[in-house]
């Protein structure tokens, strides 16, 4: 599976274009990200800072920056969190969709249209909206430009990142110890409802995806 991974890697990069890894630090993200920059050192690293997320997940950001030299690139959005609620209330409680599309899905799109290979770890065991992932798709952003989106460790299984990082020799986010497998903003993640369903303890089960892998229409 790593070789794989690999390859699929060097393929892309053999393209021309300018590529950018997306990561939210999680388990997957950490070992996706430890292979891409076997190849590519510099590669920009886009963090999505939305100002909700859990101080443990900065604190393992920053960690693993200095661990692997990472060019992490904080995306933030265009109100702070305290100018989004003065204006619109507590968005992830009354209109969660929202709220993503202010947090994560506007400045993500907006920083990816400097880009042409998007690397993620997004995986198929993941979730169900993840069940037909492709390891490469062509994704349009909302302004027309279209991306190569490549997913290396998209048949890769919960059982194989954790290998890997142990391998590897890769601390997890604490978070793990506490029983979360998807973790996300603070205030929208929760334990999981369904230990079948890695996502399930995402938005109190309302929804399993941001909006950020779901391409314009």
């Amino acid at each position: 599976m790593t070789q794989q991974a690999h390859s699929t890697i060097l393929a892309a990069l053999a393209h021309p274009g300018r590529p950018c890894l997306t990561s939210s630090f999680q388990a997957e993200c950490v070992a996706l990200t430890h292979m891409l920059v076997q190849h590519a050192p510099e590669i920009p690293v886009l963090f999505l800072d939305t100002g909700y997320h859990f101080p443990e997940v900065y604190a393992y950001r920053d960690e693993i920056a200095r661990r692997l030299n990472l060019r992490v690139l904080n995306l933030q959005p265009r109100l702070t969190v305290r100018e989004q609620e003065s204006q619109f209330g507590i968005l992830y409680q009354s209109a969660p969709d929202r709220c993503c599309a202010l947090r994560k899905v506007e400045p993500l799109f907006a920083a990816l249209a400097d880009y042409d290979v998007w690397f993620t770890a997004l995986r198929r065991e993941q979730s169900p909206t993840r069940a037909n992932l492709q390891v490469e798709e062509e994704f349009r952003l909302p302004a027309g430009k279209m991306l190569r989106k490549i997913s290396p460790l998209a048949h890769w299984t919960a059982r194989d990142v954790w290998g890997y990082l142990r391998k590897h020799d890769l601390p997890a986010l604490p978070l793990y110890d506490q029983g979360y497998s998807s973790i996300g903003c603070a205030p929208c993640t929760r334990l999981p409802d369904d230990p079948g369903n890695p996502r399930s303890g995402r938005w109190g089960g309302k929804k399993l995806e941001c909006g950020i892998h779901i391409e314009a229409r």
